[in-house]
């Protein structure tokens, strides 16, 4: 039987490759988007594969709405695909509240409202997957971009307790952690105001986001396949790092969170009562 899937985010980049691979497999996919007139074009080629529908993901309300409605129009949804989403650069003290709390609306809110919203339905059929888009900044950060990698931290985190929770119900959770593909995310970064003395610091993330639009090296169909494969395994591993700048990142990360942690393991593990 072929699937159903709701993508957020589907109108562009990574959300669009991962639309495209679906319906190459003979999937229909529920688009989502905040602006439908970007989908026009796959819902005219594919009209029995694809429809579009408006959804802000940082609206749970609307985010409940949408899911009950593809439910009640295909049944089920077999995939969930959380890949709304922006980046943000900004040094901790330059982010204001109303920054950091609108990234994590989109990027934890919002996922965290539309996984509760597909459970009802996924656990009944004890089947379906959850892939949550995170980043190489999920599982490890650089100066400027503390806001984006806390709200991908706190994805990650949610996902991590999810997959165990889910797993003896039928249900898959899978981690996606890119590292630059050639998408629009950092052509459309948000800034904060900047403040001269983290110009050192920030101001060579700042030159990197500003000038590495449509030069990263990954592909996102390529991305797609990869992410379609991982659900078609047996064995779907919980995280799946991308392009070899985000599995170098990662395990780099790893790396140095182990050599941290033996080169004060004496230290640490004698904190216990004496008694």
């Amino acid at each position: 039987m072929n699937k159903v899937w709701l993508v957020t985010g589907a109108s562009s980049g990574l959300g669009r490759a991962i639309t495209d691979a679906a319906v190459g497999a003979g999937d229909v996919v529920v688009a989502a988007a905040r602006r439908t007139e970007a989908l026009a074009d796959l819902v005219s080629a594919y009209p029995d594969q694809v429809e579009a529908v408006a959804l802000d993901v940082t609206d749970t309300a609307a985010a409940q709405t949408v899911v009950r409605d593809v439910v009640d129009r295909h049944g089920r949804i077999d995939v969930l695909v959380n890949n709304a989403g922006r980046t943000h650069v900004g040094a901790v003290e330059e982010t204001t509240e109303a920054e950091l709390r609108s990234l994590f609306d989109v990027h934890f809110f919002g996922p965290a409202a539309l996984v509760r919203a597909v459970l009802p339905s996924m656990r009944a059929r004890r089947s379906g997957a959850i892939v949550q888009m995170s980043s190489m900044g999920g599982q490890m950060s650089a100066p400027g971009f503390s806001a984006y990698s806390a709200t991908k931290f706190a994805l990650e985190g949610l996902s991590e307790a999810l997959a165990p929770e889910v797993r003896p119900l039928g249900i898959k959770v899978l981690i996606v952690e890119p590292g630059a593909f050639r998408t629009g995310l950092m052509g459309n970064a948000g800034a904060s105001t900047r403040i001269e003395d983290y110009t050192a610091t920030v101001g060579a993330t700042r030159a990197m986001v500003a000038g590495g639009d449509e030069q990263q090296p990954g592909d996102p169909a390529k991305a797609a396949a990869a992410i379609l494969a991982a659900l078609e395994a047996e064995e779907t591993p919980l995280r799946l790092p991308l392009g070899d700048d985000g599995v170098d990142a990662v395990l780099g990360h790893l790396d140095q969170v182990r050599a941290d942690i033996m080169a004060w393991e004496k230290v640490t593990r004698a904190t216990a009562f004496d008694d």
